[in-house]
């Protein structure tokens, strides 16, 4: 008899991750080499991957077929668990999840206890410290990748906070299946939904931890996870959790071509100095000409967490809408203004 659907699943989307972590790791291994080709006896040495565990359903599910499928497929397998230090006892219940990791068999595994500052919100804060930890345990123990238990309603959610931030296609694509620096995030989950992962560990009795603040009101995810996706399922039926991740993919493929696009476009906009020059700007497609715009502003200094659609919008008008104005300040201090037919961006 096999093992329980929920569990067959998940193991299922683990091991695709790991044959394509495998091969991307060969690849790399390959290009980066400067030493002769190995002998049939000679193999490269197994990576590393880790996996990043709350104790929650999904991330538990995640590290119990990581420690299945990995010994399968000759890859090492850790763990991390990030201690934010919002809650009384967090230290304690971090000590638990390395427990847990560890008796799945997991090796290395670590707890990492990090100060959560207040940029962007509490949410944004939290999570941009969790990187932080994730990528320096990453480097630390020469992780080639870092799993991640994001599931099919996360990724609905995230495309509900995309619209409702009005960012445009970008942020309706969700999270990317890879992501970070050299593709070191992967999230297997991604085509599975929240209850399959709670099923996979109530089958095979792993303890399961949740977080008190996927239930508070005060955070606008767990709202939403509450009170918006339900009521939107009552209003248009069960299907708005797939329907809002299939979204989110057609959105990336439409938003990673228009980035290629505006890539090639940018060459031919610029003058023998470097300059953007407006009336080539101004016959290129609004989607095209803003993406150079704002791929300018970061450049220049602006932050992209900072940059929203409407300050893109704001120098768009000074291409299309040009009435003589003065410059428009962008975050981080830069400045774009025209002069003479062509569009300066710097700092200010």
């Amino acid at each position: 008899m096999g093992p329980h659907p929920a569990v067959a699943a998940i193991r299922l989307a683990v091991r695709r991750v790991l044959h394509d972590i495998l091969d991307d790791h060969l690849t790399d291994d390959t290009e980066t080499s400067a030493t002769p080709a190995q002998t049939p006896h000679e193999r490269p040495p197994s990576p590393l991957v880790l996996v990043a565990c709350s104790g929650g359903a999904d991330s538990m599910a995640l590290a119990s077929a990581l420690a299945f499928e990995a010994p399968k497929l000759g890859i090492r397998a850790g763990g991390i668990t990030v201690d934010h230090g919002l809650q009384p006892g967090s230290d304690l219940r971090a000590e638990e999840v390395v427990l847990r990791l560890r008796e799945l068999g997991l090796d290395p595994v670590e707890s990492a206890a990090v100060t959560v500052g207040r940029e962007g919100g509490p949410e944004a804060a939290a999570r941009d410290a969790r990187y932080a930890a994730l990528d320096d345990a990453a480097e630390r123990h020469g992780a080639f990748a870092v799993l991640l238990g994001h599931t099919r309603d996360d990724q609905a959610e995230t495309v509900l906070l995309g619209l409702a931030r009005g960012s445009g296609i970008r942020s309706l694509s969700g999270m990317a299946a890879v992501s970070g620096a050299d593709g070191r995030y992967r999230r297997p989950f991604l085509q599975l939904d929240r209850q399959t992962a709670r099923k996979a560990c109530m089958a095979q009795s792993l303890p399961v931890w949740d977080d008190p603040h996927n239930t508070d009101p005060a955070y606008t995810r767990s709202r939403l996870r509450h009170e918006g996706l339900p009521a939107l399922e009552k209003a248009l039926g069960k299907g708005v959790v797939e329907a809002l991740a299939r979204t989110a993919q057609l959105s990336r493929d439409d938003a990673d071509a228009l980035d290629s696009w505006a890539g090639q476009a940018e060459a031919s906009v610029r003058d023998a100095t470097g300059l953007l020059e407006c009336a080539k700007l101004h016959a290129l497609p609004p989607a095209v000409r803003r993406r150079i715009l704002r791929r300018a502003a970061i450049e220049a200094g602006a932050p992209a967490g900072s940059l929203f659609a409407r300050h893109i919008e704001e120098v768009d008008r000074l291409i299309t809408g040009w009435r003589g104005q003065g410059a428009i300040n962008l975050p981080g201090r830069v400045v774009a203004q025209r002069q003479g037919g062509r569009l300066v961006i710097r700092q200010g």
